[in-house]
């Protein structure tokens, strides 16, 4: 059965309109982080591991960041390991570590390797203490009514990003491989820590020199006061928009992320919409995108 011509010429637009973002991106890495419905929509799962694999196979490097947390939580509350959080963060003590090891650097990530792998790409799954990967440290929470810097809240074994080791990556760079990383990093003695994914994806992206970092979240993006979606945003524009209080609230640490990135030298960082199917395929290849972009400079959706 042949094509309809409508169809056909529908099919060609997309495909010629997909041919300078092809040419811009190829030989360069983007850096996603895979989480919220994505990762639990079963056509979602399906249309992000086509994305990626078809992201490798036209000359992109693609590196995954996942998250995990309603996963985690499912598994503590099996285990009737009581759970709490300050400031979104989950309070990780040595038997809630060894959970977190074992869902992100176990059970999701293995879980993300085969649906890739099952969409005829070849992924490896590691941990951010693979290869020294990620070198972390405690992180503290400075209480809310208190002004000395020394006077912390202790949520345990719950880390920022000292540093970024590239040479696993670089190795996976030149070969067919998908790296697909769990946000855990170790510090110098060898503790480990449970790492935000949002963090270590914009660490990752910067220390790389990415040309696009992407976020996948729950929402259509960045909004302004009266519920608009943002799609496009300098520097300027968002800290314009953090300090008059635009941006707040849960999607202020992921705009933070994002602005960071690019401050650091990412050519450009997305806020995309994963509720969408085929999300990442469309914000890398389509002149509109997928959410909000946020580039050095008040440029082209681009």
């Amino acid at each position: 059965m042949s094509l309809s011509l409508s169809n056909a010429k529908n099919i060609a637009r997309v495909l010629t309109e997909s041919l300078p973002y092809i040419q811009k991106f190829t030989g360069r890495t983007v850096v996603v982080k895979y989480g919220g419905n994505a990762m639990i929509d079963e056509a979602l799962k399906q249309s992000f591991a086509r994305d990626v694999v078809l992201m490798k196979l036209v000359g992109i490097n693609p590196i995954i960041v996942h998250g995990g947390g309603p996963q985690i939580g499912k598994l503590l509350e099996r285990l009737n390991i009581e759970s709490s959080f300050v400031d979104g963060l989950r309070v990780t003590n040595s038997q809630t570590m060894d959970v977190v090891e074992m869902v992100l650097g176990g059970l999701v990530n293995k879980e993300i390797v085969s649906l890739l792998n099952k969409n005829q790409g070849k992924a490896v799954g590691i941990s951010g203490k693979d290869g020294n990967l990620i070198r972390a440290k405690k992180l503290k929470i400075k209480r809310k009514d208190s002004d000395t810097a020394d006077d912390a809240i202790d949520i345990g074994q719950v880390g920022a990003v000292v540093s970024i080791n590239t040479e696993i990556l670089d190795v996976m760079k030149n070969s067919d491989f998908i790296p697909v990383i769990a946000p855990i990093g170790t510090d110098r003695d060898g503790a480990s820590y449970n790492i935000n994914a949002d963090s270590v994806a914009g660490e990752i992206a910067s220390v790389l020199g990415a040309e696009k970092l992407i976020l996948l979240t729950n929402i259509a993006g960045v909004q302004d006061k009266k519920g608009n979606v943002l799609t496009g945003l300098s520097i300027k524009q968002v800290d314009a928009l953090i300090a008059d209080k635009t941006i707040q609230g849960g999607m202020l640490p992921k705009v933070e992320c994002a602005l960071n990135a690019v401050k650091k030298g990412v050519t450009s960082a997305t806020i995309v919409d994963g509720r969408i199917e085929h999300a990442v395929l469309l914000e890398i290849f389509t002149d509109e995108g997928v959410g909000t972009l946020i580039s050095r400079n008040e440029l082209d959706r681009k």
